[in-house]
């Protein structure tokens, strides 16, 4: 085979895997329950996942300060979180 054509080949398969492992979502598969206030204060920023979409179970996604994976929270804990995004920008 033509050295071009293998490079190219490779080129097309590694621009789809890529592709395709953008496209699929990142969802939280389990709830952690036991969320330490240190860990809330770590709390860079954080999302509402819905169970309406890709993603199986409804959560919230914390992404702590230290950590490489997010936390994934029950969604009750979003009224925490709203309450102390507002202290913070109260205070700061």
């Amino acid at each position: 085979m033509d050295v071009k054509v293998v490079f190219v080949t490779v080129c097309l398969f590694a621009l789809a895997i890529y592709t395709i492992k953008a496209g699929i979502p990142k969802c939280c598969v389990r709830i952690n329950k036991k969320i330490t206030r240190n860990t809330l204060q770590k709390v860079i920023r954080w999302n509402v996942q819905d169970n309406n979409g890709a993603c199986d179970i409804a959560a919230v996604v914390l992404y702590v300060k230290g950590r490489k994976k997010p936390v994934c929270g029950h969604p009750k804990l979003e009224k925490s979180l709203i309450r102390a995004d507002r202290r913070k920008r109260h205070d700061g």
